[in-house]
């Protein structure tokens, strides 16, 4: 079990503050929940969201009580990338909920390593409903039977653990393999014969000042 230890957060502190102090500013709600601020010691949250994602109980041990969670959302600081705020979502006992469970791709596709084929990944996530205590960590899917261009993996085709529930049309279409693309030979053109032009060139001059055959040349006055 994932426990971490929440205060109720006064909301009048700036949120840069609590993060100079060691913790997280985080809020839980729920169905039957109001929006309530926390913050969390940084790095007992660090280690609980590496373990858990977004897929497993976090139990939250609030003055309010206990709370049985699923991280929700984290906002991530796109500089340093550590997270700034975390939104943890109380379910209902007894309740499934709906969640988007990351991809792993396991196996090798004998249409990538045998015949050069791209491997093309349509969805990274896959939305499904369980019961919380019944969410697997992520959804593991084995490539090794793709073997021709073309082969697709549908949702439909995965399996799922014992009382989890696909929340996509079973025709999407999870990954598939596509033919290398051919590289086309780029036009080489030939630089042209510099000498020929010149000769060109001073044929022409000469042409021009030869009178021509049979003209009479325009004597002096």
């Amino acid at each position: 079990m994932l426990t971490l230890k929440a205060e109720i957060r006064n909301t009048d502190t700036k949120p840069e503050e609590v993060r100079k102090a060691g913790q997280i500013p985080a809020v839980f709600y729920g169905k039957k929940e109001a929006s309530t601020p926390i913050s969390i010691p940084k790095i007992d949250f660090l280690k609980v969201w590496k373990e858990a994602g977004e897929s497993t109980v976090v139990t939250l041990n609030t003055p309010d009580g206990v709370k049985e969670s699923l991280i929700k959302d984290v906002d991530i600081d796109p500089v340093s990338g550590a997270p700034r705020h975390a939104d943890f979502y109380v379910f209902e006992k007894g309740h499934k909920v709906e969640v988007a469970l990351p991809i792993e791709i396991t196996g090798v596709s004998p249409a990538v390593k045998d015949l050069g084929g791209i491997l093309v990944q349509v969805l990274h996530e896959l939305k499904v409903e369980a019961q919380p205590k019944d969410l697997p960590h992520n959804i593991a899917i084995d490539i090794t039977g793709l073997a021709n261009f073309g082969d697709q993996i549908l949702a439909k085709d995965i399996s799922l653990p014992s009382g989890v529930e696909l929340k996509v049309s079973p025709e999407e279409v999870v990954a598939t393999v596509s033919a290398p693309r051919e590289e086309k030979e780029e036009e080489v053109i030939e630089a042209p014969d510099l000498t020929q032009v010149e000769i060109s060139e001073e044929r022409g001059k000469k042409e021009e000042e030869t009178p021509a055959e049979g003209a009479e040349e325009k004597k002096p006055e």
